[in-house]
């Protein structure tokens, strides 16, 4: 329905929701910069580095799963953690194909000065939301992507990375 022909209650308006928006990317954003400058780590590696530590050996296919990123996002967060030397990869003796991730001691280092949440603020807030709400959210924002006719794969890019 067209702006004009759609009803406005007293309580809520377009701008009103435009803000809401916004006070919650600044929120984001302001959480990723924080990481960053306190340890020299995006907020996508720095999750990264926090799921490897959780599941010592996990594999990539897994991390990215974890994350809910490509598989390929997953392999370019591993990169800069191997260059950073924060974990170490071995190749599976079965498959050498597949790989196992370890958190090595200057990950930990990194990890024990993370401002949490290390997956991020809005993770971590969408997590204490009722399953109503949730639900909610989820289909409203659904329509919302809708109309904007925008392309969902977008949502397997990290926050931290936008």
């Amino acid at each position: 329905m067209p702006q004009e022909n759609r009803p406005h209650t007293d309580t809520t308006s377009p701008a009103q929701v435009l803000r809401r928006f916004r006070v919650v990317f600044s929120a984001v954003r302001n959480h990723f910069q924080q990481v960053e400058k306190q340890v020299g780590l995006g907020g996508a590696q720095v999750w990264a580095l926090n799921v490897i530590s959780d599941y010592p050996g996990i594999g990539m296919g897994m991390l990215a799963r974890n994350m809910d990123v490509h598989q390929s996002t997953a392999s370019n967060l591993v990169k800069t953690l191997l260059r950073k030397e924060m974990i170490s990869m071995t190749k599976s003796a079965e498959d050498r194909r597949n790989v196992h991730l370890h958190i090595l001691p200057a990950g930990l280092q990194v990890l024990a000065q993370v401002p949490g949440p290390f997956e991020g603020v809005l993770p971590e807030a969408l997590e204490r939301l009722s399953p109503p709400t949730l639900l909610r959210l989820d289909q409203d924002l659904s329509e919302l992507i809708q109309l904007l006719k925008a392309d969902e794969q977008a949502g397997r890019t990290p926050l931290a990375e936008l």
